[in-house]
């Protein structure tokens, strides 16, 4: 009976060692091989069971593609071939420094085989249509050189900045003159203004003139291309689809940029990256100003205001997932990459190689391109990944923020390190690393175990020190996974954790002075932090719920409302409680309690003789009354300019007759 899964394992040349059984084992494979040179000398090993009908997985990332290639030959030459799949065992855990740790090596391998077996998410696509309009924007002469060059392939407009020189018309493009004002968009639709635009006017004989002046004018193109030399018109330019920005300080820009946008006509499919649920954003309320957490942080000004939440525009998005790791309600979640995907994986890796090792290992988050070939080039050329540190690749490191650090934590991590491929990374890593060097400081312990690091540090020996000694079972959303992680590494924390301002976790202070208990805090709270009491005026707050949006301290009348983000992992963070309340006052006439009784008293106070209305007059007594006991005053008092007289008495059918 054939095997339904094959593992094929290869020393690289005898320059790692192997245990065959431990990684079959972690594999979940029913057979394994081990050789030498399976690229070279040994390839009739993988032509073998390449040309079976079970699952192969080849423990080689450096030679992928020649087995990619030799499965498809045996697919043309058979008619079949078995479904292939490879990995890297060894530049991320098997090639390490002279002195490493077999037993750590051999676990790390094993570790990164079982996280092989999770699945990877499916992130949705769309379509987007471009026509191969194209806007060239910039000095003349490099402006006409750049139509020169693309013009076979796009449909070309080039609107120059200065006056230099046209020596002829062309009916391969059309050439105006202004300056860009604004740019809006991505590749297919991006949607640029001018001002002071002039035409050129072709005809006639001699030089050539340009027409009349539009003080401001519009236009729309597929593919945007930039050669003012200039700043770029978008931020994180190099993230914009269809947008080529030429840097002076480079030679041969204009073929470079030239041989990649003639390639945008089409259609192209673009990834969704993001999920964005409404209705969890706590944006706003109201037009009282709350979150902009993912406002602040996202590179591509993707993220804009749209009434209580906010919108992504996904043709602009880049897919870095900062808005997500940023998010305090998890409005913004990525379909590449998702939370759940990432804490399964620590989960796996961390538990596999504790099995194996039998002591907790390190973790470093690097983006599978920039990072990975980092990697793969310190193990060939340096010493590679220190044996104890695991590596983990995502598309852009941007999307790890504190809950994904505290994951890993939870599964059993000593130290979490993120290696950052530019200083961009860096800044937009950094207040999520310092929270989360705030919460470990808070539980007691180092807050080194979380930091950006370069390449020259993933050789390094880490600390054994305060490690978590039992996994947490990584269950629930991002706020649960950090409770429960930080309760479990600390002992005993008597007082929240103070955390740095405009973190998603904390408390509110009102100020009781202030304070009418007008409740407008309660009714626009966006996660149901706020609540008020069903028999008193009294706000009441359930610490575990606020995400510090501030919408209740934008909303207060009074401005009697202060944040104060902590982190509490006390049970009492998890029930409501009473910031500020106060007695009802009860109605003169009914005893019915209504209102606040400070306000009443106050109102009373400031109108009772100060007022032409209150003035020798029981006026003021209407003020101490309930709603319907004040209307009643106004219509049956003796003195009520609203009096109406006694109400006729109600007649019956029965009335009627005996009278």
């Amino acid at each position: 009976m054939t095997a339904n899964k094959t593992l094929l394992l290869c020393s690289c040349d005898r320059t790692q060692s192997l245990n065959p059984e431990a990684l079959q084992a972690a594999a979940a494979a029913d057979q394994v091989f081990s050789v030498d040179q399976l690229c070279v000398g040994e390839m009739n090993k993988a032509v073998e069971h390449l040309g079976g009908d079970s699952e192969v997985l080849i423990a080689c990332g450096q030679q992928a593609a020649l087995f990619e290639r030799l499965g498809e030959e045996i697919q043309a030459e058979t008619g079949r071939s078995a479904s292939l799949s490879t990995i890297d065992i060894r530049d991320r855990a098997g090639w390490s420094s002279s002195n490493a740790d077999p037993r750590r090596l051999n676990a790390k391998q094993a570790a990164l085989l079982a996280a092989s077996r999770l699945p990877s998410p499916m992130a949705p696509a769309k379509t987007i249509q471009s026509d191969g309009v194209c806007c060239i924007v910039g000095p003349t002469d490099q402006a006409i050189r750049m139509a020169g060059l693309v013009q076979d392939e796009l449909g070309v407009t080039c609107v120059v900045s200065d006056s230099g020189p046209i020596h002829l018309p062309s009916d391969q493009y059309d050439v105006a003159k202004g300056q860009l004002r604004s740019a809006y968009g991505a590749l297919g639709n991006f949607k640029l203004e001018f001002e002071q635009l002039q035409t050129l006017n072709p005809a006639g004989r001699g030089a050539l003139g340009f027409g009349e002046v539009k003080a401001t004018a519009r236009s729309e193109c597929d593919v945007f291309i930039d050669l003012r030399g200039g700043a770029p018109a978008f931020p994180s330019h190099e993230k914009r689809n269809g947008y080529f920005w030429a840097d002076p300080a480079k030679s041969g820009e204009l073929e470079r940029i030239a041989l990649t946008a003639r390639e945008r006509v089409g259609e192209f499919e673009k990834t969704v990256y993001f999920n964005l649920e409404e209705s969890l954003c706590a944006h706003s309320r109201a037009n009282k100003p709350g979150c902009t957490r993912c406002l602040d942080v996202c590179p591509t000004e993707a993220i804009f205001s749209f009434g209580d939440s906010v919108q992504i525009d996904s043709d602009i998005c880049a897919g870095c997932g900062s808005c997500a790791a940023v998010c305090p309600t998890s409005a913004v979640t990525m379909n590449e990459t998702p939370f759940e995907a990432i804490t399964k994986a620590v989960d796996v890796l961390a538990r596999t190689y504790r099995e194996h090792a039998q002591e907790s290992p390190r973790l470093v988050f690097h983006t599978m391109g920039v990072g990975g070939d980092a990697i793969t080039e310190l193990a060939r050329f340096g010493d590679g990944l220190a044996d104890d540190l695991i590596p983990l690749g995502i598309e852009h490191v941007d999307r790890i923020g504190h809950a994904e650090i505290m994951a890993a934590f939870g599964a059993g991590f000593a130290e979490v390190l993120i290696l950052a491929d530019t200083d961009t990374d860096r800044e937009a890593l950094a207040s999520e690393v310092a929270l989360s060097q705030a919460m470990l400081h808070g539980a007691h312990h180092s807050s080194s175990r979380v930091r950006i690091i370069g390449v020259d540090e993933l050789s390094a020996e880490g600390e054994n020190t305060a490690r978590v000694s039992e996994p947490v079972l990584l269950v629930g959303g991002r706020r649960d996974i950090t409770r429960v992680t930080l309760a479990a590494m600390s002992d005993t924390i008597e007082e929240p954790i103070q955390l740095p301002a405009g973190a998603p976790y904390g408390a509110i202070e009102i100020d009781s002075d202030k304070c009418t208990l007008c409740l407008a805090c309660v009714s626009l709270c966006p996660t149901g932090a706020l609540n008020d009491h069903p028999d008193r005026p009294e706000v009441q707050f359930t610490e575990n719920a606020c995400v510090q949006c501030g919408v209740c301290e934008s909303t207060c009348p009074e401005t009697a409302i202060n944040l104060v983000p902590q982190l509490n992992l006390s049970k009492e963070a998890l029930s409501p409680r009473a910031l500020h309340g106060e007695d009802p006052f009860e109605c003169i006439s009914c005893g019915r309690p209504f209102g606040v009784a400070s306000t009443i008293n106050r109102i009373v106070e400031k109108l009772e003789n100060q007022h032409w209305m209150y003035k020798n007059s029981d006026n003021v007594q209407l003020i101490k009354m309930c709603d319907d006991c004040r209307v009643k005053a106004q219509f049956h008092g003796d003195n009520s300019p609203m009096a109406a007289g006694q109400r006729p008495k109600v007649r019956t059918s029965d009335d009627y007759l005996d009278s």
